[in-house]
């Protein structure tokens, strides 16, 4: 089983607005409510290709509540730390071709409630092969909070990937402790390590020359609609993939981390490894629903991505 970590999900509401009007009513007629946050859109497309998992993170109030709700309607487990102040929305209005975003920061957690997470964390892994944790943390943990979550999971043999940014993923690197695989784009790699980083293979290369790097199996660094560059031990490969229809980009970095944790849980080639997390990425991508794809036609893309290793 696959544990799917959110620490701070959302229910992520879409407002599409033909024409949108500052200081005025704006009336709207179809609403899109989801259970967001990037580790259960992880979840979903986890479960879409068939393997088993289960969601985990900190909820609150109705907002938590329907979170939960939305979960058990697409049959996805979950086991989330219960708190009593509300979990967040995440508002996108969608107006000319554009995309405002109004973000809640979420509820501020104690202490004593991360250490009540560390406790159930760790308890859910008992039944657990692979572990992936997404996104932000909430406002109250330490920083070092995920590299807290990488030592419990490494005390029990558990792998996991970790796909987050800035201080939360540099305390993960400084550490001893490695996850197996995480995935930053260029813009993440250039704020940890205060340089330019390009999607250039001389460039990324350099890079993931950093000693932050050492000891992490893979490393999948996002080009969006130009592929990928990865790092895997001390080979690099780069993986390109085919033009596509762009419906929603939304999410396709989590689907891409769905592929991954589904095919390092099944043990599988280097190369299967690579063109299934890219093929997820992708047909999240090509879908109107953020965490989403359409499973029957995973082998036709599949067969599309090229994985090309570099001397």
């Amino acid at each position: 089983m696959i544990l799917a970590v959110t620490m701070n999900p959302s229910v992520d509401i879409s407002y599409p607005i033909h024409e949108f009007k500052l200081d005025d009513v704006n009336r709207v007629e179809t609403v899109r409510k989801t259970a967001g946050g990037k580790g259960l859109n992880v979840a979903r497309v986890v479960a879409q290709m068939e393997e088993e998992v289960l969601a985990t993170g900190v909820l609150g109030g109705t907002t938590g509540e329907y979170i939960s709700q939305e979960l058990n309607k697409s049959h996805i487990h979950n086991g989330f730390l219960r708190i009593d102040r509300e979990s967040r929305n995440c508002i996108a209005i969608l107006h000319d071709g554009k995309q405002t975003e109004i973000l809640e920061s979420g509820p501020t957690l104690t202490a004593d409630e991360g250490a009540a997470f560390l406790e159930k964390y760790e308890s859910l892994l008992a039944n657990v092969s692979l572990v992936t944790i997404s996104g932000s943390l909430p406002k109250g943990l330490q920083m070092n909070f995920y590299q807290q979550m990488l030592e419990i999971s490494q005390e029990k043999g558990i792998p996991v990937i970790v796909d987050s940014s800035g201080e939360s993923l540099r305390q993960v690197l400084i550490h001893e402790e490695k996850p197996i695989a995480i995935k930053p784009n260029t813009a993440e790699l250039s704020q940890l390590l205060g340089i330019e980083v390009e999607n250039q293979i001389g460039s990324l290369q350099e890079a993931l020359a950093n000693d932050l790097f050492q000891g992490i199996e893979w490393v999948v660094v996002s080009m969006g609609g130009d592929g990928a560059f990865i790092k895997h031990r001390g080979d690099h490969y780069r993986v390109t993939i085919p033009k596509i229809n762009v419906v929603n980009p939304v999410g396709s970095g989590d689907a891409t981390v769905a592929g991954l944790a589904v095919a390092l849980s099944r043990n599988q080639s280097v190369e299967t490894v690579l063109k299934t997390a890219m093929t997820t990425g992708m047909l999240n991508t090509m879908e109107a629903g953020t965490g989403y794809i359409d499973l029957a036609k995973f082998s036709q893309f599949f067969d599309l991505v090229e994985v090309t290793k570099i001397d």
